[in-house]
């Protein structure tokens, strides 16, 4: 059974880069260009996995998080952080309201999709 991501990032760039990434590695992945768009494709993406970014138009990372975790369905998905932010507030900001861990942009492929196994517990 394949690993299902919904990608969120406002970057075409990073979110081909993350699809190309992802797909080499096996997993199906579905992509959102901010969180707002992630929320809409929540259900239909039903993911085993999410990687969103932080800083984003129309909703960013920290209120896609808490509208995920304040749902029904996806409440517990693991939720990571990629970002080019690193400070140890944004990461406790983001801990707080849900997220399962934090990667820093530009991303590993390997320790990227090692992360993603690690924590689909599939």
């Amino acid at each position: 059974m394949s690993i299902c991501i919904l990608a969120i990032d406002d970057s075409r760039t990073m979110r081909d880069l993350l699809r190309m990434t992802l797909e080499d590695a096996g997993f199906f992945v579905t992509t959102a260009e901010d969180g707002a768009d992630g929320v809409q494709k929540l259900a239909d993406a039903n993911p085993d996995v999410i990687i969103t970014d932080i800083n984003m138009p129309v909703m960013d990372g920290f209120g896609f998080i808490e509208t995920v975790r304040g749902s029904g369905r996806n409440k517990s998905v693991p939720i990571l952080v990629l970002s080019t932010e690193n400070s140890a507030e944004l990461k406790d900001r983001a801990r707080s309201v849900g997220a399962t861990g934090w990667i820093v942009k530009p991303f590993n492929d390997t320790r990227l999709v090692s992360a993603i196994r690690r924590v689909a517990r599939l």
